[in-house]
């Protein structure tokens, strides 16, 4: 498991590195005014309706459903299930696309209404809208896919799919002059991205034998099984998305620059969310719904428990980093261009609220993962519905201290991740689906004591890196950052090496357990 953790982790870092000069590129280029807004309101959208209808509600149960199928009734009843289960996707997304393109005015109106004040911001969201919502029915078909794959234990394609994203818009901004505005540029980018994303996902699906088509579908077992955990895994998504909405609406009424700000400050938060923790449940979930169908309960623990503990491993030093430097990283990464310094606080200000959240982000999948892989779709639902319904209550509270700005929003967020991910822990502890043995908590234990000597190294040593660049005219905030991030990474290493030993390290990286999984069809 822990090899397939580092392919879609390593595919998922390339991905956010690409995506790092992808944003750098927007940064330069919209800057954090109202293009750049107009475009994140119309970017947000489709990936709201993604994230509830495809990636979040339609993994959690097609998954675990596929991979059991497959595992008792071999591969001719995966696929027909696969095909039934592409077909009402595929017509349920298009219908969903068609709505959305006739109601987007009404759409944007209530969930940006800030920005329905001004009749040019607001043609101009509507606008790139249009052109960004298609690509929702685009990745429907690329999340069907990879999950697929997934299930094969083939984890490469999908995981590499978001690459194709940062590249497309990164080329569309290059011949932003062609385009009206540059706002218009990157939507045109992100559409070209989900059609190249699709080809590169059915392309690896056709190679493995298991590409889907269109069949009649039938109300069985198996597809009505898939519903009734679709359906409250599609409540939990909706819950989670409505907190985002709630970022949309509340921000839309804040100064110009408030969404931009949000935007830059996630996307550095899901950097060790999506190569960590989505990556670890990625794997994990396919693998304890294949030993759980075959009955290993105890490979099953044994899988979670590693995948906590590598999720901490990698994270702690991301979450040191972004509360010890998060000014330093924004001057480093975006101050340029367009993107000025009062972007840059605005930016990290939010950063430090998100990361105060970033645990329970990255370990989030990797406990609701023993829910799933039974098919118990509802338990994680109400944990993510009481911690939405808090979310958005603080997001309330803290609208009316407007000092706080978005920084409240990314605030009432973190607060929200710590409820959800206590309340998954303490339902299953509860059902003795999780056990928080003696191994794992000593390992907490010395990954918090690791934590703290990097902490302490950082703070120390920040002063006098940043004095050897001071005269620096250009590059001294990236050169400060580069060194301290060397420093860090050293003292890191060395800490966990002298806390665990390199036999805790060996055995992590050894502690390699194969899918009970028939092999794929192979294509004729």
């Amino acid at each position: 498991m822990i090899g397939r953790i580092f392919t879609v982790g390593g595919f998922t870092l390339l991905s956010r590195v690409t995506g790092f000069f992808r944003d750098v590129v927007l940064a330069a280029v919209l800057g954090a005014g109202p293009v750049a807004d107009a475009f994140f309101v119309a970017l947000r959208l489709p990936n709201h309706f993604r994230a509830i209808f495809a990636e979040g509600a339609f993994n959690a149960a097609f998954v675990p459903a596929y991979a059991r199928i497959r595992e008792q009734g071999g591969p001719g009843p995966a696929q027909l299930f696969a095909d039934r289960v592409f077909t009402i996707l595929f017509g349920l997304g298009g219908v969903l696309v068609l709505l959305a393109l006739l109601l987007t005015p009404a759409v944007i109106s209530l969930l940006a209404p800030g920005r329905s004040e001004v009749p040019g911001r607001f043609a101009l969201a509507v606008e790139l809208t249009w052109i960004t919502f298609p690509y929702l029915l685009l990745m429907s078909l690329v999340t069907l896919y990879g999950g697929i794959l997934n299930a094969l234990a083939r984890f490469a394609a999908a995981a590499a799919a978001p690459i194709l994203l940062n590249v497309a818009m990164m080329a569309a901004l290059a011949v932003a002059v062609l385009f009206p505005t540059p706002g218009h540029a990157a939507a045109w980018g992100v559409l070209i991205a989900g059609v190249l994303e699709a080809l590169l996902v059915g392309g690896d699906t056709l190679r493995n034998g298991v590409l889907t088509v269109f069949r009649w579908p039938k109300w069985d077992e198996d597809v009505k099984r898939f519903f009734n955990a679709l359906a409250p895994a599609t409540i939990g998504s909706a819950g989670t998305q409505i907190a985002l909405f709630a970022d949309t609406v509340i921000a839309s009424f804040l100064a110009a620059g408030a969404l931009s700000a949000l935007y830059y400050a996630d996307r550095l938060n899901q950097l060790p969310i999506g190569v960590v923790g989505i990556a670890v449940g990625t794997v994990l979930l396919p693998e304890m719904a294949s030993r759980i169908a075959a009955g290993d309960e105890v490979g099953a623990r044994r899988a979670q428990r590693r995948a906590i503990e590598l999720t901490l491993l990698l994270t702690i030093p991301c979450l040191v980093a972004f509360l010890i430097l998060p000014d330093l990283i924004m001057r480093a990464l975006f101050m340029r261009g367009k993107f000025t310094a009062a972007d840059a606080t605005a930016a990290w200000q939010t950063l430090v609220a998100y990361a105060l959240g970033l645990l329970p982000f990255v370990l989030i999948r990797s406990v609701t993962a023993t829910f799933l892989a039974r098919g118990d779709t509802a338990t994680p639902v109400k944990a993510s519905l009481t911690a939405v319904a808090v979310n958005v209550a603080f997001k309330a509270l803290f609208y009316s201290f407007t000092a706080l700005a978005q920084v409240g929003l990314a605030l009432a967020t973190s607060i929200g991740a710590w409820l959800n991910l206590g309340l998954v822990i303490w339902f299953a502890a509860r059902r003795g689906h999780l056990v928080l043995d003696p191994a794992l908590r000593s390992a907490m234990l010395r990954l918090t004591a690791a934590a703290i000597a990097l902490a302490a190294v950082l703070l120390l040593a920040r002063g006098p890196v940043a004095e050897l660049f001071a005269g620096w005219t250009s590059w001294r905030d990236e050169s400060t950052l580069a060194v301290l991030a060397m420093m860090g990474g050293v003292v890191y290493a060395a800490a966990i090496f002298a806390l665990f030993g390199k036999e805790w390290l060996a055995a992590l990286r050894a502690r390699k357990h194969p899918l009970p999984m028939r092999p794929p069809l192979q294509p004729d």
